[in-house]
């Protein structure tokens, strides 16, 4: 078994990290290199991705494994904390299997843009890996809105016909049911702060608050709306149709295959 005390510093800021750098590398090269730039970065990222298989140990039961924090925001309690845990671990690996499909299948009919489209599609690989482990909830929150902007360029620029439109609605859509979920952050936080002195965003430490039952399930109703959206659950579905019909290729693989998995 690989050794998780060398993979643990590091390993989980570097799957994040390292397809930013490449949108960047991306971006600063010439046009005609974008795309095979684009495919090497996602590779390194999936082999990284495969040593976590490795890595984690099952047999510790349970809580996250390869964890690692740097304080952000320090007056309010939010750190830049990564975490890994059975189910993320498999999400991170399809994420980072799925990335470079999507990016090898659009070699042939992506031919417009060619830099932009690839930068954001390894923009989105950031957001997608960074919401699966995230151990700090507003840090989630920044992931998991992320994506949608990458994204919503994908489908609008890149699209089919009615492709302004499905990415507008897809973007609302998603958009509306993050904002309640905002609301159920911020409320989580003022109250562990009022109840525990603890001004922390960190799971761990949200966990601890003692919520009212008429409190759980107002939150459990903001957080389960944002979700149903996302997967989508009917009645909140139809935004999906469109997205999937209008997305390019590699968008349709990277929401059907990934992002609703962030539901």
């Amino acid at each position: 078994m690989l050794n998780a005390l060398a993979y643990e510093s590091w390993v989980l800021h570097a799957l994040i990290w390292l397809p930013l750098l490449g949108m960047v590398h991306v971006l600063w090269a010439a046009e005609d290199r974008a795309k095979e730039l684009a495919l090497g970065w996602s590779l390194v990222v999936f082999v990284l991705s495969v040593g976590l298989w490795w890595a984690y140990d099952p047999d510790l039961g349970g809580g996250y494994q390869l964890s690692s924090s740097l304080p952000w925001i320090e007056a309010w309690g939010v750190n830049y904390a990564l975490g890994l845990d059975g189910i993320s671990l498999f999400m991170v690996m399809l994420s980072t299997f799925t990335t470079p499909l999507a990016i090898l299948g659009s070699f042939n009919y992506i031919k417009k843009r060619q830099k932009s489209f690839y930068a954001l599609m390894l923009l989105l690989e950031v957001g997608v890996v960074g919401v699966f482990t995230a151990v700090d909830l507003f840090l989630f929150y920044v992931f998991f809105e992320l994506t949608l902007v990458p994204m919503y360029f994908i489908i609008g620029i890149w699209g089919g016909e009615r492709r302004v439109y499905a990415a507008i609605k897809f973007f609302l859509y998603t958009a509306i049911g993050s904002l309640l979920m905002l609301v159920g952050i911020l409320y989580m936080y003022a109250r562990g702060k009022a109840l525990l002195g603890v001004a922390s965003f960190a799971f761990v430490d949200l966990f601890q608050i003692p919520l009212t039952p008429g409190e759980q399930m107002w939150l459990f109703g903001a957080f389960a709306l944002a979700f149903a959206i996302k997967v989508p659950v009917f009645p909140f579905h139809t935004w999906l149709p469109d997205a999937h019909v209008e997305a390019p290729t590699a968008g349709s693989v990277i929401l059907a295959g990934v992002l609703l998995k962030m539901g």
